[in-house]
């Protein structure tokens, strides 16, 4: 399929770095753009203007010192803390050399935050990340929508009104949107709350599709965001200006460039860094061209979201194909960008994976890294899972089977110990690869298998699989719908997990398959290839390596060559598929792991000045 290709007529645009004046820049320490019309004239109101000149003095309590002494023969180490710029730094001093760690200001923006809400992975990552940079040092806030629909209203129930509010200059007029607030697990969890939050349907949409005011919702999101910092005194005092906003996908981008054309023109957030996490770059905020005026930005900043299709994607001929794109407003203003595994890092550069981006991704490469996401180790464990009937740790394996046979029982199977399980849990789309399940299935019906399928999405393929289980009875089982405890009791009965997505920017199933000892056969793709070994029966003085099998290219039978060497070695070699099974549940997908890494970004993002200024 064709891909849409970048290009920007607007003479704000023109003067964007292409990749050689990127990288010249950061070899002499510089990475600065400067957008013509900018002016320093003004404040942005003198309300704000109070706020930031209290945020100042407010920053931190009094400086507090703590000593510890401890007098051994070789040492003393003593540890301080105190406040740098905004960020807090915990020093130690030993005999050796100091060690610095500096604690953010950190400000997640995003649409959805587990438990409060939840869509697939963004809803992970923006849940648990925090958490744990918070239990790192970090200040951390999260800031997303107030969802009320009838249904999740009650994950709100603890968060009360701060009695700020504020008015966005948007959509033309003032909007008033109010701050609630919870503070849980050492970090400030924000709600902006809006009436158009209050709808039935996830997130995004409801049972018609799409709302038709995303743009409108998302923008409100991103002001509300900016001035949080400033106007909130969580814990009795600001976040202030020199925070680090991490905002995620499309709906958080107008973040970054708010930064540059609203407030530090005024200077206002001179020092505060901004990061772009990409969950999924296929979503990118398109509307008609028209719509800029709505966004709150000056007019001389369109070119930084000016979006033209190309020719044969326009609807007629008269059609110019003019448009705005949010995401990629963010990918010319951030200082770095990350995605969700470091295989989708690159993807995204590719012309197959960059959706009409990629040129422009390419021409940052050198600030685009990809850190794999973690798992809620606690939830996820097969040793004290409360929806598993068994409990098995990797020094005690005994208890998987008695999983697996209480699966068989439960969907209606034999129970076979000696079979072959085979699961597959995700949503039924194109992206999942569930129609090359659908073609390849008559032939893996004619092993002695089973095979399990969870999901839901795609009308025909779940009559599909009603069919299946129709014509199957004693191989195949279709659960429509998701269902929590089920997912879990799939993954853990399984033997193996089946994953064929055409593109994955990171998965989480493969994880927790791993973890349960189910062994993953995944295609080779963004997060699934970073994070599946390919098994080597050879290596290790024939004890072998790898976590799992990968297959490439995408087809049926490269699929089902996979899959058939898979269940060649559960039946044949038992003790290179217990290799297996304790490879994979000994790695670590803790988000303690992943926060470390993102520390590292963190420390780059702050080497340089901000990218726009």
């Amino acid at each position: 399929m064709a891909s849409l290709r970048l290009s920007c007529r607007h003479p704000v645009c023109s003067k964007l770095p292409n990749l050689d004046h990127v990288q010249h820049q950061q070899l002499n320490g510089l990475r600065k753009v400067d957008f013509p019309g900018k002016k320093k004239t003004g404040g942005i109101q003198s309300m704000k203007r109070c706020v930031v000149e209290r945020s100042r003095t407010e920053q931190r309590p009094a400086v507090s010192l703590e000593k510890e002494e401890e007098e051994t023969e070789h040492s003393v180490e003593f540890s301080m803390t105190n406040s740098i710029g905004g960020k807090e730094a915990h020093v130690i001093d030993t005999d050796e050399k100091p060690q610095i760690k500096i604690g953010h200001n950190i400000v997640f923006v995003t649409a959805e935050a587990a438990p409060y809400s939840k869509t697939g992975g963004l809803g992970d990552v923006c849940g648990s990340l925090p958490i744990s940079l918070a239990s790192r040092g970090h200040r951390v806030m999260v800031v997303s929508p107030r969802y009320l629909n009838g249904v999740s209203d009650k994950n709100y129930a603890s968060a009360v009104d701060t009695g700020s509010r504020i008015k966005a200059n948007c959509f033309g007029g003032q909007q008033e949107v109010v701050f609630f607030h919870e503070y849980r697990a050492g970090v400030d969890w924000v709600f902006v709350d809006h009436p158009s939050y209050h709808r039935p349907g996830n997130p995004y949409g409801d049972v018609n599709g799409a709302f038709h005011d995303n743009q409108f919702r998302f923008t409100l999101l991103c002001h509300a965001a900016c001035e949080a910092p400033l106007v909130l005194p969580l814990g009795g005092y600001t976040y202030g200006e020199n925070c680090l906003f991490l905002v995620n996908d499309w709906h958080a981008s107008l973040v970054p460039v708010l930064l540059g054309a609203k407030y530090r023109p005024h200077g206002v957030y001179n020092d505060a860094r901004s990061i772009l996490v990409i969950h999924n770059l296929a979503h990118q905020g398109v509307e008609p061209a028209t719509t800029y005026q709505n966004l709150g930005l000056p007019p001389e900043w369109y070119g930084a979201l000016e979006w033209v299709f190309p020719t044969w994607a326009r609807t007629h001929a008269l059609d110019k194909g003019e448009a705005v794109n949010i995401l990629k407003g963010a990918i010319v203003t951030v200082d770095r960008i990350m995605t969700v595994s470091q295989g989708y890092s690159w993807e995204i550069t590719t012309t197959e994976g960059g959706y009409g981006l990629d040129e422009l991704l390419s021409s940052r490469k050198s600030v685009i890294n990809g850190i794999t996401n973690g798992i809620d180790v606690d939830d996820w464990d097969p040793a004290s899972d409360q929806h598993i009937p068994f409990h098995y740790c990797i020094e005690d394996l005994s208890g998987k089977a008695l999983c697996k046979a209480a699966l068989q029982k439960e969907l209606g199977l034999t129970v076979k110990p000696d079979c072959p399980m085979i699961g597959f849990i995700g949503r039924l789309d194109y992206q999942k690869g569930t129609d090359l399940i659908r073609l390849a299935m008559p032939e893996i019906m004619q092993d002695d298998i089973q095979f399990v399928m969870l999901g839901s999405g795609d009308s025909s393929t779940e009559q599909w699989m009603r069919a299946m289980e129709s014509t199957y009875r004693e191989k195949f089982r279709g659960w429509v719908g998701f269902n929590v405890p089920i997912s879990h009791r799939i993954t853990a009965g399984c033997d193996i997990l089946l994953m064929p997505s055409r593109f994955e920017p990171c998965g989480l199933n493969q994880l927790y398959a791993m973890r349960y000892g189910t062994v993953p056969v995944v295609h080779c793709t963004g997060g699934l290839r970073d994070t599946v070994a390919n098994f080597n029966p050879f290596t290790n003085e024939g004890s072998g390596e790898g976590t799992g099998w990968t297959f490439s290219p995408l087809s049926k039978e490269s699929m089902l060559g996979a899959l058939g060497v898979a269940i060649q070695t559960y039946r044949e070699h038992k003790a290179s598929w217990v290799g297996l099974m304790k490879r994979g549940m000994s790695r670590d997908f803790t988000w303690d792991n992943a926060a470390s890494k993102y520390e590292q970004i963190f420390q780059w993002a702050f080497i340089d000045p901000p990218y726009i200024r």
